[in-house]
Protein backbone atom coordinates (compact mmCIF):
# COMPACT_ATOMS: atom_id res chain seq x y z
CA UNK A 1 0.00 0.00 0.00
CA UNK A 2 2.90 2.55 0.97
CA UNK A 3 4.68 1.75 -1.90
CA UNK A 4 1.58 1.96 -4.21
CA UNK A 5 1.12 5.81 -2.55
CA UNK A 6 4.74 6.83 -3.13
CA UNK A 7 4.54 5.71 -6.48
CA UNK A 8 0.95 7.64 -7.57
CA UNK A 9 2.99 10.56 -5.71
CA UNK A 10 6.66 9.96 -7.99
CA UNK A 11 4.14 9.30 -11.27
CA UNK A 12 2.55 12.76 -10.42
CA UNK A 13 5.71 14.98 -9.67
CA UNK A 14 7.29 13.13 -13.26
CA UNK A 15 4.53 13.81 -15.03
CA UNK A 16 4.15 17.53 -13.97
CA UNK A 17 8.29 17.85 -12.87
CA UNK A 18 10.55 17.61 -16.87
CA UNK A 19 13.84 17.58 -14.65
CA UNK A 20 15.96 15.22 -15.62
CA UNK A 21 17.94 13.43 -12.79
CA UNK A 22 20.93 11.01 -13.53
CA UNK A 23 20.53 7.34 -12.66
CA UNK A 24 22.73 5.85 -10.33
CA UNK A 25 25.45 3.50 -12.64
CA UNK A 26 24.02 0.07 -10.98
CA UNK A 27 20.99 0.79 -12.63
CA UNK A 28 21.82 -0.66 -16.01
CA UNK A 29 23.19 -3.96 -14.79
CA UNK A 30 19.60 -4.38 -12.49
CA UNK A 31 17.79 -3.26 -15.64
CA UNK A 32 20.35 -5.99 -17.72
CA UNK A 33 18.88 -8.46 -15.33
CA UNK A 34 15.34 -7.48 -15.29
CA UNK A 35 15.70 -7.71 -18.95
CA UNK A 36 16.91 -11.41 -18.63
CA UNK A 37 14.53 -12.54 -15.82
CA UNK A 38 11.53 -11.61 -18.39
CA UNK A 39 13.42 -13.88 -20.99
CA UNK A 40 13.67 -16.56 -18.62
CA UNK A 41 9.99 -16.63 -18.12
CA UNK A 42 9.59 -16.99 -21.98
CA UNK A 43 11.82 -19.99 -21.69
CA UNK A 44 10.10 -21.49 -18.47
CA UNK A 45 8.55 -24.58 -18.24
CA UNK A 46 5.40 -22.79 -17.22
CA UNK A 47 5.74 -19.37 -19.20
CA UNK A 48 2.25 -18.36 -17.73
CA UNK A 49 3.15 -19.16 -14.11
CA UNK A 50 6.15 -17.55 -14.43
CA UNK A 51 5.05 -14.10 -16.07
CA UNK A 52 2.83 -13.91 -13.05
CA UNK A 53 5.91 -13.99 -10.96
CA UNK A 54 7.26 -10.99 -12.83
CA UNK A 55 4.97 -8.69 -10.74
CA UNK A 56 7.85 -8.12 -8.35
CA UNK A 57 10.03 -6.43 -11.55
CA UNK A 58 7.26 -3.55 -10.49
CA UNK A 59 9.78 -2.75 -7.06
CA UNK A 60 12.94 -1.93 -9.00
CA UNK A 61 10.96 1.40 -9.51
CA UNK A 62 12.12 1.81 -6.05
CA UNK A 63 15.52 3.24 -6.94
CA UNK A 64 13.69 6.32 -9.53
CA UNK A 65 11.02 7.07 -6.56
CA UNK A 66 13.62 7.21 -4.38
CA UNK A 67 16.04 9.72 -5.93
CA UNK A 68 12.93 12.32 -7.13
CA UNK A 69 11.19 12.02 -3.38
CA UNK A 70 14.58 11.47 -1.52
CA UNK A 71 16.83 14.14 -3.09
CA UNK A 72 19.21 16.36 -1.39
CA UNK A 73 18.90 17.36 2.05
CA UNK A 74 15.44 14.52 2.00
CA UNK A 75 17.80 11.78 1.83
CA UNK A 76 19.29 12.23 5.79
CA UNK A 77 15.85 12.83 6.42
CA UNK A 78 14.50 9.82 5.16
CA UNK A 79 16.87 7.77 7.04
CA UNK A 80 16.42 9.17 9.77
CA UNK A 81 12.59 8.16 9.04
CA UNK A 82 13.74 4.70 8.12
CA UNK A 83 15.70 4.14 11.49
CA UNK A 84 12.74 5.62 13.70
CA UNK A 85 10.07 2.88 12.00
CA UNK A 86 12.74 0.07 12.76
CA UNK A 87 13.22 1.29 15.87
CA UNK A 88 9.02 1.51 16.58
CA UNK A 89 8.68 -2.17 15.24
CA UNK A 90 11.43 -3.37 17.36
CA UNK A 91 9.60 -3.10 20.69
CA UNK A 92 6.48 -4.33 19.00
CA UNK A 93 8.68 -7.49 18.45
CA UNK A 94 10.10 -7.59 21.72
CA UNK A 95 6.68 -6.87 22.86
CA UNK A 96 5.80 -10.18 20.72
CA UNK A 97 8.70 -12.37 22.39
CA UNK A 98 8.18 -11.16 26.13
CA UNK A 99 4.69 -10.61 26.85
CA UNK A 100 2.40 -12.53 24.34
CA UNK A 101 4.81 -15.98 24.08
CA UNK A 102 5.94 -15.24 20.60
CA UNK A 103 9.08 -17.21 21.63
CA UNK A 104 10.06 -20.48 19.99
CA UNK A 105 10.74 -21.75 16.72
CA UNK A 106 6.84 -22.58 15.67
CA UNK A 107 6.09 -18.96 17.13
CA UNK A 108 8.33 -16.45 16.38
CA UNK A 109 7.75 -12.30 16.63
CA UNK A 110 6.75 -11.10 13.28
CA UNK A 111 6.70 -6.79 14.19
CA UNK A 112 4.15 -5.42 12.03
CA UNK A 113 4.99 -7.89 8.91
CA UNK A 114 3.30 -11.37 8.24
CA UNK A 115 6.06 -13.43 8.42
CA UNK A 116 9.01 -13.74 10.92
CA UNK A 117 12.01 -14.26 8.00
CA UNK A 118 10.73 -10.97 6.47
CA UNK A 119 10.53 -9.15 9.55
CA UNK A 120 13.89 -10.51 10.44
CA UNK A 121 15.61 -8.82 7.11
CA UNK A 122 14.42 -6.13 7.50
CA UNK A 123 15.32 -5.61 10.94
CA UNK A 124 18.82 -6.22 10.08
CA UNK A 125 18.72 -3.91 7.23
CA UNK A 126 17.85 -0.73 9.89
CA UNK A 127 20.12 -2.14 12.29
CA UNK A 128 22.79 -2.01 9.46
CA UNK A 129 21.61 1.74 8.71
CA UNK A 130 21.47 2.64 12.78
CA UNK A 131 25.63 1.40 12.82
CA UNK A 132 26.12 3.70 9.72
CA UNK A 133 24.43 6.54 10.91
CA UNK A 134 26.51 5.87 14.48
CA UNK A 135 30.06 5.37 12.65
CA UNK A 136 29.75 7.91 10.04
CA UNK A 137 27.72 11.12 11.59
CA UNK A 138 29.14 12.53 14.62
CA UNK A 139 26.65 14.83 14.95
CA UNK A 140 23.72 12.47 14.97
CA UNK A 141 24.76 10.14 17.55
CA UNK A 142 22.11 10.34 20.16
CA UNK A 143 19.28 8.94 18.52
CA UNK A 144 20.93 5.54 16.50
CA UNK A 145 22.71 5.21 19.82
CA UNK A 146 19.12 4.53 21.38
CA UNK A 147 17.83 3.00 18.57
CA UNK A 148 20.49 0.11 18.10
CA UNK A 149 19.76 -1.87 21.71
CA UNK A 150 16.14 -2.33 20.95
CA UNK A 151 17.03 -3.66 17.09
CA UNK A 152 19.86 -5.84 18.48
CA UNK A 153 17.18 -7.43 20.98
CA UNK A 154 14.39 -7.48 18.19
CA UNK A 155 16.59 -9.09 16.08
CA UNK A 156 17.65 -12.07 18.81
CA UNK A 157 14.11 -12.72 19.48
CA UNK A 158 13.72 -13.70 15.94
CA UNK A 159 15.59 -16.43 16.22
CA UNK A 160 16.86 -16.24 12.52
CA UNK A 161 20.14 -17.15 11.99
CA UNK A 162 20.50 -15.61 8.31
CA UNK A 163 19.68 -12.25 9.91
CA UNK A 164 22.30 -12.65 12.75
CA UNK A 165 25.35 -13.90 10.43
CA UNK A 166 24.10 -10.77 8.03
CA UNK A 167 24.03 -8.33 10.54
CA UNK A 168 27.51 -9.44 11.99
CA UNK A 169 29.35 -8.92 9.14
CA UNK A 170 27.80 -5.67 8.18
CA UNK A 171 28.63 -4.70 11.49
CA UNK A 172 32.41 -5.88 11.33
CA UNK A 173 32.87 -4.31 7.81
CA UNK A 174 31.14 -0.83 8.65
CA UNK A 175 33.76 -0.56 11.79
CA UNK A 176 36.91 -1.56 9.81
CA UNK A 177 35.86 1.04 7.08
CA UNK A 178 35.55 3.80 9.92
CA UNK A 179 38.35 2.50 11.64
CA UNK A 180 40.31 -0.76 11.51
CA UNK A 181 41.27 0.18 14.98
CA UNK A 182 37.86 -0.83 16.09
CA UNK A 183 38.06 -4.20 15.03
CA UNK A 184 39.37 -5.23 18.89
CA UNK A 185 35.94 -4.36 19.73
CA UNK A 186 34.37 -6.91 17.55
CA UNK A 187 34.75 -9.67 20.58
CA UNK A 188 34.18 -7.76 23.05
CA UNK A 189 30.72 -7.26 21.83
CA UNK A 190 30.14 -10.70 20.62
CA UNK A 191 31.56 -12.45 24.18
CA UNK A 192 28.51 -9.57 25.70
CA UNK A 193 26.18 -10.50 23.30
CA UNK A 194 26.78 -14.42 24.14
CA UNK A 195 26.89 -13.30 28.41
CA UNK A 196 23.57 -11.88 28.38
CA UNK A 197 21.34 -13.98 25.57
CA UNK A 198 18.93 -16.22 26.69
CA UNK A 199 20.20 -19.96 26.57
CA UNK A 200 17.32 -19.93 23.66
CA UNK A 201 19.31 -17.73 21.44
CA UNK A 202 22.91 -18.60 22.40
CA UNK A 203 21.62 -22.21 21.29
CA UNK A 204 20.52 -20.71 18.09
CA UNK A 205 23.51 -19.17 17.48
CA UNK A 206 25.62 -21.97 18.19
CA UNK A 207 23.60 -24.08 15.52
CA UNK A 208 25.05 -22.01 12.72
CA UNK A 209 27.94 -24.68 12.50
CA UNK A 210 26.32 -27.63 13.92
CA UNK A 211 25.96 -29.88 10.56
CA UNK A 212 23.41 -32.12 12.26
CA UNK A 213 21.16 -29.56 12.45
CA UNK A 214 18.26 -30.39 10.39
CA UNK A 215 17.97 -27.23 8.64
CA UNK A 216 21.75 -26.92 7.71
CA UNK A 217 21.45 -30.25 6.61
CA UNK A 218 18.63 -29.27 4.41
CA UNK A 219 20.56 -26.03 2.98
CA UNK A 220 23.46 -28.80 1.73
CA UNK A 221 21.06 -30.64 -0.21
CA UNK A 222 19.21 -27.59 -1.76
CA UNK A 223 22.69 -26.12 -2.88
CA UNK A 224 23.61 -29.55 -4.80
CA UNK A 225 19.62 -29.40 -6.30
CA UNK A 226 20.58 -25.82 -7.32
CA UNK A 227 23.59 -27.21 -9.27
CA UNK A 228 21.88 -29.65 -10.89
CA UNK A 229 18.86 -27.45 -11.73
CA UNK A 230 21.71 -24.77 -13.29
CA UNK A 231 23.12 -28.08 -15.03
CA UNK A 232 20.26 -29.16 -17.26
CA UNK A 233 19.35 -25.36 -17.76
CA UNK A 234 22.22 -22.75 -17.55
CA UNK A 235 20.85 -20.13 -20.11
CA UNK A 236 17.35 -19.33 -18.60
CA UNK A 237 16.94 -21.81 -15.67
CA UNK A 238 13.94 -23.39 -15.00
CA UNK A 239 11.72 -20.14 -14.72
CA UNK A 240 10.66 -17.30 -12.58
CA UNK A 241 8.65 -19.45 -9.63
CA UNK A 242 9.35 -22.82 -11.06
CA UNK A 243 11.78 -24.31 -8.59
CA UNK A 244 9.40 -25.57 -6.73
CA UNK A 245 7.76 -27.02 -9.33
CA UNK A 246 10.40 -29.45 -10.51
CA UNK A 247 12.10 -29.69 -6.80
CA UNK A 248 10.93 -33.63 -6.85
CA UNK A 249 13.26 -33.91 -9.69
CA UNK A 250 16.03 -33.06 -8.08
CA UNK A 251 15.34 -34.73 -4.42
CA UNK A 252 18.79 -36.56 -3.28
CA UNK A 253 18.24 -40.46 -2.03
CA UNK A 254 17.66 -39.31 1.65
CA UNK A 255 15.93 -35.85 1.83
CA UNK A 256 15.48 -33.56 4.53
CA UNK A 257 12.19 -32.15 3.00
CA UNK A 258 11.04 -33.35 -0.11
CA UNK A 259 9.40 -30.20 -1.02
CA UNK A 260 10.87 -26.03 -1.20
CA UNK A 261 9.50 -23.04 -2.69
CA UNK A 262 13.22 -22.10 -3.44
CA UNK A 263 16.63 -22.81 -2.51
CA UNK A 264 17.41 -20.47 0.06
CA UNK A 265 20.24 -18.86 -1.43
CA UNK A 266 20.43 -15.73 -3.80
CA UNK A 267 22.81 -16.69 -6.15
CA UNK A 268 22.25 -20.75 -6.04
CA UNK A 269 18.27 -19.17 -7.13
CA UNK A 270 18.87 -16.87 -9.33
CA UNK A 271 21.00 -19.06 -11.51
CA UNK A 272 18.48 -22.10 -10.89
CA UNK A 273 15.76 -19.99 -11.81
CA UNK A 274 16.78 -17.53 -14.53
CA UNK A 275 20.00 -19.13 -15.72
CA UNK A 276 24.12 -17.99 -15.53
CA UNK A 277 23.86 -14.34 -17.35
CA UNK A 278 20.84 -13.76 -14.68
CA UNK A 279 23.58 -14.62 -11.92
CA UNK A 280 26.14 -12.70 -13.85
CA UNK A 281 24.09 -9.67 -14.15
CA UNK A 282 23.27 -9.82 -10.70
CA UNK A 283 27.00 -10.08 -9.42
CA UNK A 284 27.35 -6.85 -12.02
CA UNK A 285 24.90 -4.84 -10.08
CA UNK A 286 26.55 -5.70 -6.69
CA UNK A 287 30.07 -4.99 -7.79
CA UNK A 288 29.14 -1.77 -9.36
CA UNK A 289 27.03 -0.86 -6.37
CA UNK A 290 29.57 -1.94 -3.95
CA UNK A 291 32.38 0.06 -5.70
CA UNK A 292 30.67 3.48 -5.57
CA UNK A 293 29.18 2.92 -2.64
CA UNK A 294 32.79 2.80 -1.12
CA UNK A 295 33.43 5.85 -2.87
CA UNK A 296 31.26 7.80 -1.19
CA UNK A 297 32.09 6.93 1.84
CA UNK A 298 35.98 7.67 1.40
CA UNK A 299 35.36 10.87 0.23
CA UNK A 300 31.78 11.56 -0.44
CA UNK A 301 29.58 14.36 1.18
CA UNK A 302 26.92 11.76 2.83
CA UNK A 303 29.47 9.44 4.10
CA UNK A 304 27.05 7.71 6.72
CA UNK A 305 23.85 7.39 4.10
CA UNK A 306 26.53 5.61 1.72
CA UNK A 307 27.71 3.31 5.15
CA UNK A 308 24.02 2.60 5.44
CA UNK A 309 23.68 1.21 1.73
CA UNK A 310 26.69 -0.52 2.26
CA UNK A 311 26.10 -2.16 5.51
CA UNK A 312 22.81 -2.91 3.89
CA UNK A 313 24.75 -4.28 0.80
CA UNK A 314 27.15 -6.74 2.78
CA UNK A 315 24.44 -7.90 5.11
CA UNK A 316 21.92 -8.79 2.20
CA UNK A 317 25.18 -11.12 0.17
CA UNK A 318 25.99 -12.45 3.86
CA UNK A 319 22.45 -13.42 5.02
CA UNK A 320 21.53 -14.18 1.28
CA UNK A 321 23.88 -17.16 1.24
CA UNK A 322 21.19 -18.75 3.69
CA UNK A 323 17.91 -17.68 2.59
CA UNK A 324 16.31 -15.90 -0.63
CA UNK A 325 15.77 -12.71 0.57
CA UNK A 326 16.70 -11.11 -2.81
CA UNK A 327 13.38 -12.48 -3.71
CA UNK A 328 11.13 -10.73 -0.49
CA UNK A 329 9.21 -7.85 -1.31
CA UNK A 330 9.16 -6.43 1.76
CA UNK A 331 13.22 -6.96 2.20
CA UNK A 332 13.49 -5.38 -1.36
CA UNK A 333 11.69 -2.72 -1.11
CA UNK A 334 13.73 -1.22 1.99
CA UNK A 335 16.61 -2.56 0.45
CA UNK A 336 16.63 -0.89 -2.84
CA UNK A 337 15.25 2.48 -1.14
CA UNK A 338 18.67 2.48 1.11
CA UNK A 339 21.13 1.83 -1.47
CA UNK A 340 19.50 4.33 -3.65
CA UNK A 341 19.50 7.46 -0.75
CA UNK A 342 23.40 7.93 -1.33
CA UNK A 343 22.71 8.95 -4.94
CA UNK A 344 19.84 10.63 -4.33
CA UNK A 345 21.73 12.73 -1.87
CA UNK A 346 24.10 14.08 -4.33
CA UNK A 347 20.84 15.81 -6.09
CA UNK A 348 20.68 19.19 -4.61
CA UNK A 349 17.21 20.79 -5.33
CA UNK A 350 19.10 23.54 -6.59
CA UNK A 351 21.23 21.99 -9.32
CA UNK A 352 18.61 19.79 -10.11
CA UNK A 353 16.31 22.30 -11.60
CA UNK A 354 19.01 23.19 -14.12
CA UNK A 355 17.98 22.33 -17.67
CA UNK A 356 20.10 18.88 -17.65
CA UNK A 357 22.93 18.35 -19.62
CA UNK A 358 22.68 16.24 -22.73
CA UNK A 359 24.31 13.01 -22.25
CA UNK A 360 23.89 9.28 -21.85
CA UNK A 361 24.15 10.23 -17.97
CA UNK A 362 21.11 12.54 -17.95
CA UNK A 363 18.26 9.85 -17.40
CA UNK A 364 14.62 11.35 -16.39
CA UNK A 365 13.85 9.51 -13.09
Amino acid sequence: MCFGIAALLWLRIVSTDRRRLALPPFVWPLAGYAIWTILSAVFSIDPRASFIDLKQLVLFLMVPMTLRLAGGDRAATTLSVIIAFGAAAALVAVVQSQVLGFDSLANRPTGFLSHYMTYSGVIMLVLCAAVARLLFHSDQRAWPGVAIPALVVALAVTLTRNAYIGAGVAVVVLLALRNPKLLVAVPVLAALFFALAPDSIRARAFSVVDLEDESNRDRLQMLAMGVDMVRDNPAFGVGPEMVGRVYGQYLRPDPVHTYNPHLHNVPMQIAAERGLPALALWVAFVGVLARDLVRQIRRGPARAIAAAGLGATVAMLAAGLFEYNFGDSEFLMLYLCLITLPFAARTSIATAQQPARQGPSAVEA
